[in-house]
């Protein structure tokens, strides 16, 4: 089986890196664990095994756009064919945002 390409926004590499630095200024080991989690769950998604839910707050989406959640972070991605695109990263605490 091939394994898909996973490839990062820029807005989600930034959210990623703001939540491990929040989380850090409390415990390293835990910004660690968080880390290590949220990366384990994304590196899955070029297996192409998908069994995540429709992210409802995307506008007009076809069923590509997806999300799952790890340690209370809602991570979205673009399922595409060959390619996984990782594009947001938020607390579930924080206001949804329609995009």
């Amino acid at each position: 089986m091939v394994k898909r390409k996973i490839t990062w926004t820029k807005r989600a590499t930034h959210q990623f890196n703001i939540a491990i630095q929040y989380i850090r200024e409390d415990s390293e080991q835990n910004a660690e664990k968080m880390k290590e989690k949220i990366l384990y769950k994304i590196n899955e998604l070029a297996n192409n095994k998908i069994t995540h839910r429709k992210d409802h707050y995307k506008k007009d989406n076809n069923g590509r756009y997806l999300y799952f959640e790890v340690l209370k972070h809602r991570i979205v991605y673009y399922n595409g064919e060959d390619e996984v695109f990782i594009i947001r990263i938020r607390h579930t605490k924080m206001e949804p945002k329609k995009y």
